[in-house]
């Protein structure tokens, strides 16, 4: 009996041991060689292909896309609030000249009315680039004291044109034309200024008119909101007798 227990201890006891160490180390080398589970990339950061050894098959981060901004509230312009602005009203404080100012009618052989002064459409309104035109006839209640008065006493005068849009501009007189037959100096103009113009009247017996004008041009000074009564004058234009 003791020898045979003597054996066990001595032969079998070891075999198993050494059969079960063995099973234990190839489970743990399955384990250890099982494959990784693989991971799905984003399109983004997968390489692209390329040779091997290439640039091309290094990844590189993907960043996301720049900011921009909000866009716009709205990509049309505002309107100018000025767009529709005329001359409405025309004071020379200093020669007691105060007349409205309407816009011609379309008739190109139109004989300029009375009572009012009138501005020239081709050309330009207060507040813009360019010449702002009025005229009106050389008589009594009219442009008539532009006719009388000496040049330099007109310089430096005030003039105030309003308009219909209730603004208020004011000028100041800088220089006197007379004897002008053309209209070229104020549409050459690119800077603001106003122009008021009379006619010179007949020449001394010669009947009719010479077709020859004064201008007096004045420099912008200043401008702002306006009554709407003052800047709106009712307008009574009669046809000249």
């Amino acid at each position: 009996m003791r020898s045979l227990l003597d054996w066990v201890s001595r032969r079998l006891l070891p075999a198993l041991l050494t059969a079960a160490g063995v099973v234990l180390l190839m489970v743990g080398l399955l384990s250890y060689q099982d494959p990784p589970q693989a991971v799905a990339l984003a399109p983004s950061a997968v390489p692209p292909a390329g040779p091997p050894g290439s640039a091309a098959q290094t990844p590189r981060p993907s960043l996301p896309p720049i900011p921009t901004g909000a866009p716009s509230a709205s990509a049309v312009p505002s309107p100018d609030p000025g767009a529709n602005r005329v001359a409405s009203r025309v004071v020379v404080p200093a020669l007691r000249i105060d007349l409205p100012v309407v816009r011609p009618p379309g008739d190109p052989d139109h004989f300029p009315y009375c009572n009012v002064a009138e501005f020239l459409p081709q050309l330009k309104q207060p507040g813009s680039p360019g010449t702002t035109y009025l005229f009106a006839h050389a008589r009594e209640g009219m442009f008539l004291p532009l006719l009388r008065t000496a040049d330099v006493k007109m310089v430096g005068m005030l003039v105030q044109v309003y308009t219909s849009d209730n603004q208020l501009y004011l000028y100041e007189i800088t220089r006197v034309m007379r004897n002008q037959d053309s209209l070229d100096f104020a549409f050459a103009a690119t800077t603001e200024q106003l122009v008021l113009q009379t006619s010179e009247g007949p020449r001394k017996g010669v009947p009719g008119y010479t077709g020859l004008v004064m201008m007096v041009v004045a420099r912008p000074l200043s401008a702002g909101p306006a009554d709407p009564t003052a800047a709106n004058p009712v307008a009574k234009p009669l046809v000249c007798e």
